[in-house]
C-alpha cells in the first residue's frame, strides 16, 4: 500500500511538473525570427494614395518600421519626432516607414495635417496579423521594429519610443 502511494505522488509531481513546463512555454515571449523578416519583406501594401509597394522594395536599408493607428494617441505623439528624424540624414541608409492599422482616408487626413514625410501604408485590420507574426503578442501599439540592411530585425519595441535609445540603437546599424 505505501508503494502504491509513492508511485501515486510520484506520477502526480511528474504530471504536474510537466503541466508547468508547457504552461511557461506557452507564455514565453518569442523572438523575431527568420521567418518573420520573409513575412514583412513578402508584403505588399497600399500608399495611403492607393499606390501598392513590396516592402521588398525597403530591403537593404535600415529600417525603423512603425505600426500605428490614428486613434493611438502615443502613436500621434511620437510621429513628429519619427518625422524629424526621417530629415535629419543623422543615420547611414536610414529609412522610416509607418504602417497603419486605420482606413487610408483617416490616414490620408492625419497624414496632411500633421505633415508627415515619410511614407505611410494602409494595412487595415490586417496590421495587427502582421504585427503578430514580426513579434508583438500583445497586440499593442504603436509597434516598431528596426530592421538592419541585412533584412533582420535587430530590435522591437512596444509603445511609444524613447528616442534616445532608438538614435542609439541606430547607431549601432547604420
Amino acid at each position: 500500500m505505501k508503494k502504491e502511494i509513492w508511485l501515486g505522488i510520484l506520477v502526480a509531481l511528474l504530471a504536474g511538473a510537466i503541466g508547468v513546463y508547457f504552461g511557461l512555454k506557452k507564455w514565453e515571449a518569442p523572438s523575431a525570427g527568420v521567418a518573420d523578416q520573409h513575412y514583412f519583406f513578402s508584403q505588399s501594401l497600399p500608399d495611403i494614395n492607393d499606390k501598392n509597394e513590396k516592402m521588398s522594395n525597403w530591403h537593404g536599408k535600415l529600417l525603423l518600421v512603425n505600426l500605428w493607428a490614428t486613434w493611438c494617441a502615443p502613436c500621434v505623439e511620437e510621429m513628429p519626432e519619427l518625422s524629424s528624424l526621417q530629415n535629419e540624414q543623422s543615420f547611414n541608409n536610414l529609412q522610416v516607414i509607418g504602417i497603419g492599422i486605420d482606413s487610408a482616408d483617416n490616414m490620408r487626413e492625419f497624414a496632411a495635417k500633421h505633415k508627415i514625410s515619410y511614407p505611410l501604408y494602409v494595412a487595415g485590420m490586417g496590421g495587427i496579423e502582421l504585427a503578430r507574426k514580426m513579434g508583438n503578442q500583445h497586440g499593442g501599439l504603436p509597434f516598431t521594429l528596426l530592421i538592419g540592411p541585412d533584412g533582420q530585425v535587430k530590435k522591437t519595441y512596444m509603445g511609444r519610443l524613447d528616442m534616445q535609445s532608438v538614435r542609439r540603437d541606430l547607431g549601432l546599424f547604420s
